[in-house]
C-alpha cells in the first residue's frame, strides 16, 4: 500500500514539476510580448486590445499553471512562526490534518466551479467586449479549472507524503523543496 501511494506521490511530483517548468518559458513570452506593446505604443501612439488581453492571459497561465510547482516547492505562503521549528513528524501532521481540512476540499470545490464556469462561457461562445479583442475567453476560463486540478494533485501529494512519513517510509524532508 505504502508503494503505491510513493508511486502515485512521485508521478504527481513530476507531472508539476514538468507543466511548472513548461509554463515558465510563459514568462519569456510574456516579457517580449510587453516590449513589443511598449515599442507600439510609444512609437507609433497606438495598442491593441488582443495585445492587452494576451498579456493578462499569459500572467494567468503563469500563475494558474504554476501553482502546483509553486506548492511543490514549497514556495506557496504559510506562516512559518510555529512550522519552522516543528520536527519533521509535526511538519506531516500539520500538512496532512491541514491537506485533508483545507486544502483538498477548498481546491476540489474551485476545480469543479471553475469549471462549470468555463463551460457555460464555452457555451454562449463568449468572447472579448472589446473590438479586436481576443475570441473564445472560455480557454482561459478552463485553464482556471487545470490550474486547481494540479493544485489538487499536488495537494493529494503531499497527503500521500506526510502519511509516508509518519508511517516511517518517507523521507522527512519530502514536504521540502527539492534542488532539481
Amino acid at each position: 500500500m505504502l508503494s503505491i501511494l510513493q508511486t502515485f506521490s512521485s508521478a504527481i511530483h513530476r507531472l508539476n514539476e514538468q507543466v511548472g517548468k513548461a509554463a515558465s518559458w510563459l514568462t519569456t513570452a510574456l516579457m517580449l510580448l510587453v516590449c513589443v506593446d511598449v515599442v507600439i505604443r510609444y512609437m507609433f501612439s497606438d495598442t491593441q486590445a488582443w495585445i492587452i488581453e494576451l498579456e493578462w492571459h499569459l500572467f494567468g497561465l503563469i500563475f494558474l499553471l504554476g501553482a502546483g510547482y509553486a506548492f511543490k516547492h514549497d514556495r506557496h505562503v504559510r506562516v512559518d512562526v510555529f512550522y519552522a521549528k516543528f520536527s519533521a513528524r509535526d511538519k506531516a501532521w500539520v500538512n496532512l490534518i491541514g491537506g485533508l481540512v483545507f486544502l483538498l476540499p477548498w481546491a476540489a470545490v474551485l476545480m469543479i466551479v471553475a469549471f462549470e464556469y468555463a463551460t457555460i462561457a464555452f457555451q454562449i461562445g463568449e468572447e472579448s467586449p472589446d473590438p479586436g479583442g481576443l475570441p473564445a475567453r472560455y480557454l482561459i476560463k478552463y485553464a482556471m479549472g487545470v490550474g486547481l486540478g494540479l493544485l489538487l494533485l499536488q495537494g493529494v501529494a503531499s497527503v500521500m507524503d506526510s502519511i509516508l512519513v509518519l508511517s516511517g517510509r518517507g523521507k522527512p524532508d519530502s514536504s521540502k523543496p527539492q534542488n532539481q
